[in-house]
């Protein structure tokens, strides 16, 4: 008599709200002419930073019991007066924030720490300048920046999206705000489903935005109207948690990320199914079922969904072939060089990596007992916690600096997967 396979052990991931979103839909509250409710948003190290630099450039933002929600009393154009801006480790604070306040009146300094400050804003400087802000920048193009400005005028830019899509989201932002259309033409664009995220955002916002050809935007100088929005779970975080599933062989569900998700991350389901998990896509959820067993001998472009590329090479060791992943230069220039980060762990514990300038290749093989060492980059820790489900012989050496993006990582992956560890400081 056959013996009837047991079902995947089903899970449910509690995956906190998109920080993307988040802070977009922040930056758009506040810039909008009234009030804006924002529910279940993200608070997390980068989210709550961005929060707490609004009331510098006019706005005020309440917290509703538990942050359940956040109201935004936005200010209906652009800010006015002086302010120093602590963007801390937040990239978006840096890239979104400057040309919010170039459309306004005053005296603005950006500063930030010292991870941040060594990441690029020069190509936004540019930009702002262009415009016609006057901005300086710290040598090399990095923060502290400052802006000063008496409102700007729209026109035509030009744009190099190849660095980061958050220079181009920043100064689409800023669009509405300005005294005439701007048209912005942009080359090598990175990171696109951020774009479309902004876009619709803005919309949701009251803004007109429109692509006359493919990289080419016009934004019509409308202003916003408050708008209140329900923020998605983090597509990217729910990576790790689909990975896990993919690489155990159990059933991960995350509710709210469906068919209808802004988030391009969402997409990494399909990079999973090329791996033999299982994908189940619906109207208000996605759940990934593995078969704990991983298939490789692929190459694959996430270029457009570079924030869930470490998710696959850190899991790639587990596979039966290599795995390449290409088109993510630009990851060389995020929290930290993640290509070499990534590669640098898998080598140390033991596992044949290859990298060039925007791809790496992973080799099959067993890991050594190995301190992962985090770069205090969020995703370094997160990706390399989902390969220790299986290996069991990895330690972080910063657990703590997952909490840029969610800072109960730790407890929701012990929570589904007990075989996690838990970090000291989050043992009772």
């Amino acid at each position: 008599m056959n013996t009837p396979i047991a079902p995947p052990r089903a899970l449910n991931a509690r995956v906190p709200g998109s920080k993307s979103l988040t802070n977009r839909a922040l930056l758009l509250a506040t810039a909008a002419d009234a009030t804006s409710v924002l529910a279940a948003p993200l608070v997390s190290e980068d989210t709550v930073a961005f929060r707490d630099a609004l009331p510098q450039l006019g706005s005020h933002v309440e917290s509703l019991p538990d942050n359940s929600a956040w109201r935004v009393t936005g200010i209906g154009c652009g800010p006015d007066g002086d302010g120093r801006i602590w963007c801390a480790d937040a990239g978006t604070a840096a890239r979104f924030l400057p040309p919010l306040a170039a459309t306004g009146h005053g005296d603005f300094v950006f500063e930030g720490s010292a991870q941040l400050t060594a990441r690029p804003v020069a190509p936004l400087a540019d930009a702002l300048r262009r415009l016609g802000a006057l901005v300086d920048t710290a040598p090399g193009g990095t923060l502290p920046l400052r802006v000063r400005s008496r409102g700007l005028d729209g026109g035509s830019l030009d744009v190099d999206g190849g660095l980061s899509s958050q220079f181009l989201s920043g100064l689409l932002m800023a669009g509405p705000l300005l005294r005439t259309p701007l048209l912005v033409r942009v080359r090598e664009m990175v990171s696109r489903p951020y774009i479309d995220m902004t876009i619709a955002l803005m919309r949701h916002f009251g803004a007109e935005v429109a692509e006359d050809f493919p990289g080419e935007f016009t934004v019509r100088p409308t202003g916003y109207r408050a708008a209140d929005l329900r923020i998605e779970p983090d597509a990217s975080t729910a990576s790790y948690f689909f990975a896990a599933a993919a690489v155990t062989g159990c059933s991960v569900t995350v509710d709210g990320l469906g068919l209808g998700s802004l988030q391009g991350d969402v997409r990494f389901v399909d990079v999973l199914e090329r791996t033999g998990a299982r994908v189940r896509r619906g109207p208000d959820a996605t759940t990934v079922t593995g078969t704990g067993v991983l298939r490789g001998g692929f190459t694959v472009d996430m270029g457009e969904i570079s924030d869930t590329f470490m998710t696959l090479a850190a899991i790639a060791p587990l596979a039966d072939a290599p795995i390449t992943v290409r088109g993510i230069g630009h990851a060389r220039l995020k929290e930290s060089d993640r290509i070499e980060a990534v590669a640098r762990n898998l080598r140390a514990s033991g596992i044949r990596t290859e990298t060039g300038r925007d791809w790496i290749t992973v080799h099959p093989g067993s890991t050594s007992a190995t301190r992962i060492a985090c770069q205090r980059d969020h995703r370094v820790a997160m990706a390399f916690s989902v390969l220790n489900l299986r290996t069991g012989n990895l330690t972080l050496d910063d657990p703590g600096c997952v909490a840029k993006t969610f800072p109960g990582f730790h407890e929701e992956m012990h929570r589904l997967f007990p075989q996690h560890p838990l970090p000291a400081s989050a043992r009772q």
